[in-house]
C-alpha cells in the first residue's frame, strides 16, 4: 500500500489544520520513518512537535512532503538534488506539477460544493 506510487493516485488532503505523521503517511504514501529520515535532510520540513514530540504537520508540510515525495520517486533525483530543486537551484516545468495541483482543487471545490448544497 505505501509502495512509490504516481502523485495523482494520492487521496485528497482534507481540510484539517493539523495532521499527524500516520495521516500524512497514507496521504503522502510514504511510510513514516520515512518522512522522519526527510525532517532530518529538508530544512524547510519542520512539522509542529507538542509534548511526548508527536508531529504535527500543516497543510503546507503534505504538500511539500508530495513535492519531495514526486521529485525522489517520479523524476528520479536523489536527495541532494531534491534538495537542490527545492532551494531553487534546478528549475523543472511547473508543468509537471500543475495536474496534481489543478486535481486537489477540483476535489477541495466539489467538497466546499457538496456543503453548500446541504
Amino acid at each position: 500500500m505505501l509502495e512509490p506510487t504516481n502523485t495523482n493516485d494520492l487521496p485528497a488532503i482534507g481540510g484539517k489544520r493539523y495532521f499527524t505523521i500516520g495521516e500524512v503517511s497514507e496521504l503522502c504514501a510514504v511510510k513514516p520513518h520515512v518522512l522522519r529520515y526527510w525532517e532530518q535532510e529538508f530544512s524547510q520540513l519542520k512539522p509542529i512537535k507538542r509534548r511526548g514530540n508527536r508531529r504535527y504537520y500543516q497543510r503546507e508540510d503534505v504538500i511539500l512532503i508530495r513535492q519531495i515525495r514526486s521529485l525522489l520517486y517520479e523524476h528520479g533525483f536523489t536527495i541532494g538534488g531534491a534538495k537542490q530543486h527545492l532551494n531553487g537551484e534546478i528549475l523543472i516545468s511547473d508543468r509537471q506539477q500543475s495536474p496534481q495541483i489543478i486535481r486537489q482543487l477540483r476535489l477541495e471545490l466539489e467538497e466546499v460544493l457538496a456543503i453548500l448544497k446541504h
